[in-house]
């Protein structure tokens, strides 16, 4: 395999078409650089350069491989360069997984942001649920992760970013649609009701089943959804009532999204990163915590 000071080394003798000038722009001594190229023709099989007393001049085999050689030192000046970059934050690859709602808010925030901060980073993004943060981030798939709040997760680091609270989401038929003022959840206990299972997010479905027994009843689930997108959806379909994070009620026209009164359960939007994160990850977590502190979510409707 061609090494990289061999591949120096030819270009400049190919360049030059003289061994003399050629060492003096390798800062060496003509004989370990005819030397050098003697052992480089001897390692593949083939005449490089025709030499006489007077000239130096390029093989077809040398016209050849001097393209090649020029593209490996690029490649490997660009690599370095890279790595560089990846090491200090300044460029790299940032993969990022986050819950459907966030796609709303905050993330397009916080890709704009970080675009405009580092603009040679390249993202890649997919939606997660939020059990499979941790395991994206341990396996190294993902570098940094948005989800609806989760425990401690050895090997990871989890940094709130927004404490939500939940609101109604109810279809345009409702009879609480239209009212006004909060909604007393208990005044939606005989609705059918749209639910998350409890794997998808363990916080999220703990706290929307702890604040309908705080108000007296217990749901009976009649769809089931695998986010908070899809909740929505649900509803907007008409199949039922369901509660959702404050931030994940965007205008939708055949929903309602409507306060409830006597709500202090809250649901906290988390950045996820390794326990030990690169550059990036602690970059775009900075960002988040700017910007979730700087600017509130979309009021529901």
């Amino acid at each position: 395999m061609v090494e990289i000071r061999q591949a120096r080394y030819f270009v400049a003798v190919a360049e030059e078409l003289h061994f003399g000038r050629a060492a003096r722009r390798l800062q060496m001594s003509q004989p370990p650089l005819s030397q050098a190229i003697k052992q480089l023709e001897q390692q593949l099989g083939c005449e490089l350069l025709h030499r006489t007393q007077r000239s130096v001049a390029l093989s077809p085999a040398g016209t050849v491989f001097l393209d090649h050689c020029r593209a490996l030192i690029r490649h490997a000046e660009e690599a370095e360069t890279a790595a560089r970059q990846a090491a200090t934050g300044r460029g790299g690859r940032l993969s990022l997984g986050a819950v459907a709602s966030a796609f709303s808010w905050p993330l397009p925030l916080v890709l704009e942001r970080f675009h405009e901060a580092m603009p040679d980073v390249e993202i890649r993004t997919q939606e997660i649920d939020t059990h499979e943060a941790a395991a994206g981030l341990l396996d190294h798939s993902l570098d940094w992760a948005i989800v609806r709040q989760t425990a401690p997760v050895r090997g990871t680091t989890a940094t709130s970013l927004f404490a939500d609270r939940f609101v109604a989401a109810l279809p345009l038929h409702h009879p609480a649609a239209h009212a006004t003022g909060p909604l007393d959840l208990a005044d939606l206990a005989d609705s059918p009701w749209v639910w998350l299972h409890r794997h998808i997010s363990p916080d999220y479905h703990d706290a929307m089943a702890a604040m309908c027994r705080a108000a007296g009843f217990s749901p009976l689930p009649a769809h089931w959804a695998r986010s908070v997108t899809s909740q929505i959806a649900m509803v907007e379909c008409g199949l039922g009532v369901t509660i959702v994070p404050a931030a994940a009620s965007a205008s939708r026209p055949a929903v309602r999204f409507r306060p409830l009164c006597h709500a202090t359960a809250t649901i906290e939007l988390t950045a996820m990163t390794r326990s030990t994160p690169g550059a990036l990850a602690e970059r775009v977590t900075a960002i988040a915590a700017q910007l979730t502190t700087a600017q509130a979510p979309p009021s529901h409707n």
